[in-house]
């Protein structure tokens, strides 16, 4: 992956952190022109949206608590990674939610909300996202190919090693599965098993004849990091051998900016579509007191990435994107 083509470059200087104590950032620039954004709250009992017209206007932009988790039941515990989707002509949030008595047993659940702007208008609760079998799953994601829908999510096979793989499935509507459940990575990579073995967080980006999904690995601490899957953008997705996995972690701990744990992100771009935006979280020291799901500081980061002449993207390191 050698040689960066290169990108328009922006304005816009990106503020970092984009926003504080927000981790599982995911942003997208919707055609109204607005930036929508949420992630985990550090409390994860609820489901914030902001939006602004600028990646830096989200920092100071007003916030609406979507939808509040309720005391008890299936939803009652552990709010992460909401995601927000335009489908349809509607909205659609999807995030992982476990139970008071279960708070590490999670499940994918999805939100509708008919109204063009998603800041109002009322959520309306879809129900739990059934995968093939019951097991912890979470990070849903959704993306259009040739004209069917996907899904790719994290989850846990009793009957493979390790935490969560990743899987891809067609959606019949968006949140609910049809047909063949493909299973396209799991942690078989000394970096993504280090605490936990993991690969979680997908994102998908389209681009010079190929699909990627870029996933995050390990423990939630300073091993965090992001690797990269491919496939032809004219292959069955729902394939195993369609996909191929990167050999090494792409997006790492750089402690020259003070960036720990880089991971679960999210892809955008400027407003005109000319600079390719990769936005993540991370902490800005490498050592944690507790549980690093406790630690409130993973903060939503944002830098310019380009394209290496090998067609696939070139993220740079955190805090230092790559020269154009």
């Amino acid at each position: 992956m050698t040689g960066c083509s290169r990108s328009s470059p922006s304005e816009e200087e990106l503020r970092d952190p984009l926003i504080e104590q927000r981790a599982d950032p995911w942003v997208i620039l919707h055609s109204d022109g607005y930036y929508y954004f949420t992630g985990s709250v550090p409390e994860y009992d609820r489901i914030e949206l902001r939006r602004a017209k600028s990646l830096n206007g989200l920092a100071g932009a007003e916030t609406a608590d979507i939808w509040r988790k309720p005391d008890s039941g299936p939803l009652s515990k552990h709010i992460w990674a909401p995601e927000i989707h335009f489908i349809d002509g509607k909205w659609y949030v999807y995030y992982a939610a476990a139970r008071e008595e279960k708070p590490f047993d999670h499940r994918i659940y999805v939100l509708e909300n008919e109204s063009a702007n998603p800041m109002e208008g009322e959520w309306i609760e879809k129900g739990q996202l059934k995968t093939n079998w019951e097991s912890f799953s979470l990070d849903a994601t959704t993306f259009e190919h040739g004209g069917t829908r996907y899904l790719v999510w994290a989850q846990k096979d009793p009957r493979i090693a390790g935490n969560t793989n990743l899987y891809i499935g067609k959606l019949a509507n968006p949140w609910t599965l049809e047909g063949e459940q493909t299973m396209i990575a799991k942690p078989d990579q000394a970096w993504e098993s280090i605490g936990f073995m993991v690969n979680e967080g997908a994102a998908v980006l389209k681009r010079n004849g190929k699909i990627f999904i870029s996933y995050s690995g390990s423990a939630t601490d300073s091993h965090y990091a992001m690797g990269l899957l491919a496939a032809s953008d004219a292959s069955d997705l729902l394939d195993p051998a369609s996909w191929t996995k990167s050999e090494a972690p792409l997006f790492y701990s750089n402690p020259d900016q003070s960036q720990y744990g880089p991971g679960h992100n999210s892809f955008t771009t400027s407003p005109d579509g000319k600079r390719d935006i990769l936005v993540y979280h991370a902490r800005p020291y490498r050592d944690i007191e507790g549980d690093p799901l406790f630690d409130p500081n993973r903060h939503a980061r944002a830098q310019s990435f380009g394209w290496n002449e090998d067609g696939t993207p070139n993220f740079g390191k955190p805090g230092e994107p790559p020269d154009f």
